[in-house]
């Protein structure tokens, strides 16, 4: 139910991992692999929330207001500097040389990231601004 926010974390640089993407649903299911994983789980379902002590709550459906209720719990908010994270699986990313073959809707400058996972790449382009600006309204 979090998989939007689940991106967004991973942009901040946090290691957020999607139960979802693992094919997981049921509370049990879920309470077991945070505690397995010893994550901090983040949910909107309160009878879930408050099965473990390693939880926070989410009550909003709309993600800035999502990330508005973690940055009050003391989460930090904001893109990270280096990238760390992809947000399609959440795999570590790796800088690539300089020399590397860009593809040609890749800017011409500046870094890109390759996630050691998925393979995807990642580089610094508009979206990356549009998503500071929504990140800097929080």
């Amino acid at each position: 139910m979090l998989g939007k926010l689940a991106r967004y974390l991973r942009m901040c640089g946090y290691d957020a991992a999607y139960a979802l993407d693992r094919g997981i649903e049921a509370d049990d299911q879920l309470q077991n692999l945070a505690r397995e994983e010893e994550r901090l789980l983040i949910t909107r379902k309160r009878s879930l929330a408050h099965r473990l002590e390693q939880s926070v709550l989410v009550e909003s459906k709309e993600i800035l207001e999502q990330l508005g209720e973690l940055r009050e719990s003391g989460f930090r908010i904001g893109l990270a500097e280096k990238s760390a994270r992809c947000g399609n699986c959440n795999g570590r990313l790796q800088k690539l040389p300089a020399e590397f073959d860009r593809p040609a809707h890749a800017p011409a400058e500046g870094p890109v990231w390759q996630c050691d996972e998925c393979d995807q790449l990642f580089w610094k382009g508009s979206h990356w601004e549009t998503v500071r600006q929504r990140l800097s309204a929080v």
